[in-house]
């Protein structure tokens, strides 16, 4: 268990990036959901050890994570949202360096473990291709395997998928869902779809605080009835915006379809849907900048 309290960042150019943030990740996958700007990167670093927080603490199991970061390390995968390698350099010697760095210092138990993870993340038939052809799925799936070396008991990933093709993305999703059978993974991301497949748990952020956390089926659970769909001429949406909580918009077949929240019907021509998690995330966005705004 990942237990996050009260934890704050303000930067020194005055953005608040986190304020008091509490979570509680149980082991499996954990999807932190939020725009760009939410505050997701700051909090996955500072679950890393790679930046320290103003206030508050954060505890894997009995670990101190703020007080004691070498030991957070030894137990810690992080793939953050860009990373580089060595274009010149194949995956298999890539990844060696990488567990000597890891402190699996024998070359016998090295070669192992190298083994192991380029066959768990299907590189193992391109693992003399050097690093600088692969593709941006075969990357995600390196840096993964980077990650895993010194068998993690948190993995954080930032915005994994971005970028993927469908099918890369499917793959990277299903390799992340084996890990988070064993240990705590948090998947840090702005794509909603990501979270309604993987995710039991989940949280939103949004301006640095958390705005829901939950079950993912509960919070959708929570707005049926409410979410009502219309299509309309697009020069409409900011009549619409200003009379109702317009949730989503989207085009289809030359029309504007809008998602609405509303305890009842809102008019004429609306007909009630079945909510989704998106509908869930978009109504906490809104929530938040209403707030905001106030």
């Amino acid at each position: 268990m990942l237990t996050i309290r009260n934890l704050s960042k303000t930067y020194p150019n005055g953005v608040r990036a986190l304020s008091e943030v509490s979570l509680d990740i149980p082991n499996g996958m954990f999807g932190l959901l939020g725009p760009n700007g939410a505050g997701k990167s700051t909090l996955m670093r500072t679950i890393a050890t790679l930046q320290d927080p103003d206030s508050g603490s954060i505890r894997l199991g009995d670990l101190d994570v703020l007080a004691d970061k070498p030991a957070t390390r030894r137990v810690l995968g992080y793939l953050p949202q860009e990373f580089g390698v060595y274009p010149k350099v194949s995956a298999e010697a890539m990844l060696d360096h990488f567990a000597v760095l890891k402190g699996v210092t024998r070359r016998g138990e090295r070669r192992d473990l190298v083994d192991a993870l380029l066959k768990q993340v299907n590189l193992w038939d391109v693992r003399k291709r050097k690093l600088g052809g692969f593709s941006g799925g075969m990357r995600q799936r390196f840096g993964i395997a980077q990650a895993l070396i010194g068998d993690p008991k948190l993995v954080i990933v930032d915005e994994p998928t971005a970028g993927l093709d469908p099918e890369e993305r499917q793959r990277f999703l299903n390799l992340l869902a084996e890990i988070g059978e064993r240990v705590v993974v948090i998947l840090s991301t702005h794509i909603v779809e990501d979270v309604t497949e993987l995710c039991p748990r989940m949280a939103i952020i949004a301006q640095g605080r958390v705005r829901l956390a939950g079950e993912p089926r509960e919070t959708i659970r929570a707005l049926e009835g409410r979410v009502w769909r219309r299509a309309i001429d697009k020069a409409a949406l900011p009549q619409y915006r200003e009379r109702m909580t317009v949730l989503s918009t989207r085009l289809a077949g030359g029309a504007t379809l809008i998602h609405v929240l509303a305890e009842a019907k809102p008019e004429d021509g609306f007909e009630s849907v079945s909510p989704d998690l998106e509908d869930v995330y978009f109504g906490q966005l809104h929530h938040a900048a209403s707030n905001k705004a106030a």
